[in-house]
């Protein structure tokens, strides 16, 4: 029998997926739950002497209250100013003495912190950990000192730099009851005007250890560990079980595209479209960043090859869910080239959404996005840190803390039927809002 050169790449394609995705090394962690409803998982590899202690909150920009915004990321910050037996600022001093580092991150949805230690120094970060749970300094220097800091980051990151407030505007119109109109950096006043009672409140009510996971990954002895998170959580009491957690479906179904100009110190413009799209987690979620892919991920994806190598009317392009725990937004982003109408490329962007809609994507592409997919999971969690933070956002966001050696059979399953499906099911005009990012008009 003679075969096609296409049939033949097709082919290896394929059973070059099969080949990777089975050989993929199988992460071992065990869990469980303490008494005060903390849960611990815990990950070991002995490869290097090395150590995480990984700790996420379940708390992020959508559990805030609409007139005080910002303080799951005011909280990361101030988090780190000590505690009953640590002095202020002596927190980052302790684990770079102990050869470590550490950091932090907030989200819509989480905020996790983790310090990564050689291992002889697991003791100290769990004890660190546990002071910062049980008994932060929470005063008024500490909060003075952080409103100037978490302010002055909102002017530099956001405010004050070119495109900073795209995601800040696009979600405030695409949002119309669901916290997520709301960006995690929140407004300034809202931070400036809290008093201390409004952030010792929004404290006692999420950073309890039922509200948590606490993950250690690395070079450790299973039993001993066990014995250490007994010994500095097992005591620290539970909250009083009243989180403030908005309704997943509290936001509307879109009916009605919504459009919009920004001026903004920028040069060059911009054109934004943000699609209303389901939850992570769910089937159509993993098509949608399929789709995705196909669209603007490496030099050969179409908005890409089209955009910016043909036409060159884009100096970059990209679409992408932002993947939140409830229903949230696609972001499809280009920067046009010099002298370009923003509408030709937004007439570009909308041609090849409707050429997914109406055309099924090869075989080539379809192996491509899965070959593409199961090469970012397997580099998600090459360093024991990485696999930390997987494995407490899978079983914060998720509950199933196994995603971590599972997540990559439900991109597997993805079909080209199901990525044209969701192109057509949530790309619609009407389930759209639409930006145009422009220069200010010269005084």
């Amino acid at each position: 029998m003679k075969l096609n050169a296409k049939f033949v790449l097709t082919l290896v394609l394929l059973l070059s997926a099969t080949f990777t995705f089975s050989s993929t090394p199988r992460i071992e962690f065990t869990e469980y739950t303490l008494d005060n409803g903390l849960h611990v998982i815990l990950h070991q590899d002995n490869t290097t002497p090395n150590v995480v202690v990984n700790i996420m909150y379940h708390v992020g920009a959508k559990n805030e209250h609409p007139e005080r915004t910002g303080f799951a990321h005011f909280f990361e910050h101030l988090m780190f100013e000590g505690s009953e037996h640590i002095g202020r600022h002596e927190f980052s001093e302790l684990v770079e003495k102990a050869g470590g580092t550490l950091n932090a991150y907030t989200s819509f949805d989480v905020t996790n912190y983790y310090i990564l230690l050689p291992s002889n120094q697991l003791e100290l970060g769990l004890w660190m950990e546990s002071e910062r749970m049980l008994h932060p300094v929470i005063d008024s220097i500490g909060i003075a000192t952080q409103k100037d800091v978490v302010t002055e980051e909102m002017k530099q990151t956001r405010d004050n730099r070119p495109y900073g407030r795209v995601l800040t505007e696009t979600i405030s119109r695409a949002f119309t009851k669901h916290p997520y109109k709301t960006d995690v950096l929140g407004a300034d006043a809202h931070i400036r005007n809290a008093t201390d009672d409004d952030i010792k409140q929004f404290h006692d009510m999420f950073y309890v250890p039922d509200n948590a996971v606490l993950v250690i990954t690395g070079d450790f002895e299973k039993q001993s560990t066990k014995k250490l998170v007994e010994k500095y959580f097992a005591e620290i009491p539970s909250g009083n079980g009243e989180f403030r957690r908005p309704a997943k479906d509290i936001e509307p179904r879109r009916t009605v595209e919504v459009r919009d100009t920004v001026y903004d110190n920028v040069q060059i413009p911009a054109v934004i479209q943000a699609y209303m799209i389901p939850a992570q987690g769910t089937p159509d979620y993993y098509a949608v960043q399929m789709l995705g892919s196909l669209l603007s991920q490496g030099q050969s994806s179409r908005l890409n090859r089209r955009l910016v190598d043909q036409e060159q009317k884009a100096l970059a392009v990209f679409s992408m869910p932002l993947g939140l725990e409830h229903p949230g937004i696609n972001l499809v982003y280009a920067i046009t080239n010099m002298g370009v109408d923003p509408k030709d490329v937004e007439d570009i962007v909308n041609e090849e959404l409707e050429r997914v809609k109406t055309e099924l994507i090869s075989e080539e592409e379809l192996e491509k996005l899965k070959n593409q997919r199961e090469s970012q999971f397997v580099n998600s969690n090459t360093t024991i840190a990485r696999r930390a933070t997987n494995l407490a956002n899978y079983y914060t966001l998720y509950g199933d803390a196994n995603l971590i050696n599972t997540e990559l059979e439900h991109y597997m399953k993805v079909t080209k039927e199901d990525i044209q499906r969701v192109a057509r099911e949530y790309f619609r005009p009407n389930n759209r809002v639409v930006l145009y990012w422009l220069p200010k008009a010269e005084s």
